[in-house]
């Protein structure tokens, strides 16, 4: 699937967006897609609630998150920071990195650029209809996804102490 085309002009409002449950836990609302933005960017809202957590990974792409409520975990390049609200984490492309929510709920604004990871992302969740805001947590079909679309390497389990 090509993700290269003509950018235009995106307005949504908070409610705007298509929803889709990723198999990794969370709720994401896509703002802005690779098509969109001429393959320039994927920018989409995360909501989550505590626990959930990554994979330590890496992405072709640079990933920036933008924590809008609650508080995460960042492990990144073998350091770990809390941040919360209003915080900002990058991963530039090729750093192994992992979260974990450690608030009752996060909601975050992630941003891929360039677009490239938006396969990934695809293969790896599904829609939501309206009313519904949960799924099956599945990595064995983040991996698969990652494997046949890129987007995403797993470097290994969470790097996080259990508590």
């Amino acid at each position: 699937m090509s993700t290269v085309s003509t950018p235009v002009p995106i307005i949504r409002s908070a409610q705007d967006g298509e929803r889709r449950w990723f198999y990794g836990g969370g709720v994401h609302t896509w703002k802005a897609t690779a098509e969109d933005t001429g393959g320039a960017f994927l920018l989409f809202e995360d909501l989550m609630e505590q626990g959930k957590v990554t994979p330590l990974h890496t992405h072709p792409a640079d990933e920036s998150m933008y924590v809008l409520e609650g508080e995460i975990l960042v492990h990144i390049d073998g350091q770990e920071h809390q941040v919360g609200a209003g915080g900002l984490t990058v991963a530039p492309r090729g750093v192994p990195h992992a979260f974990m929510v450690v608030s009752e709920r996060a909601r975050l604004l992630c941003l891929h650029t360039p677009g490239s990871c938006q396969a990934f992302y695809l293969g790896a969740s599904e829609p939501l209809a309206d009313g519904e805001d949960s799924g099956p947590v599945d990595f064995d079909r983040i991996r698969a996804s990652g494997q046949a679309n890129g987007g995403i390497e797993i470097m290994g389990p969470p790097p996080f102490a259990k508590p």
